[in-house]
């Protein structure tokens, strides 16, 4: 997934879409808050590396809320597409080529 997301906006759209996958409207706006912030404060950075490792980082964070979010809902309550991370990746990755 990181091979997809190069740069900070496209890291910062990938973040906002994957909050349309949480749960709960609050859970999405708490998230959009966190993701602008980050953003933000992380506006001034321009060391190449140090770019990579935070979009990496904040790849398998959101990889680890998604799953742990998802993890505990009922299974009757999980849109299949939202259960198998394959197609969570595949769907996100849809919105990383426009």
């Amino acid at each position: 997934m990181s091979d997809l997301i190069r740069t900070p906006v496209q890291l910062y759209r990938f973040l906002l879409r994957c909050c349309k996958l949480l749960p709960s409207a609050a859970m999405q706006k708490h998230y959009q808050h966190a993701i602008r912030q980050s953003y933000n404060s992380h506006a001034d950075e321009d060391d190449p590396e140090r770019i990579q490792m935070i979009i990496q980082r904040a790849i398998s964070d959101a990889e680890w809320i998604l799953t742990k979010v998802h993890a505990s809902l009922a299974p009757e309550k999980i849109h299949y597409s939202l259960f198998d991370s394959h197609l969570i990746i595949t769907f996100l990755s849809s919105f990383l080529v426009r």
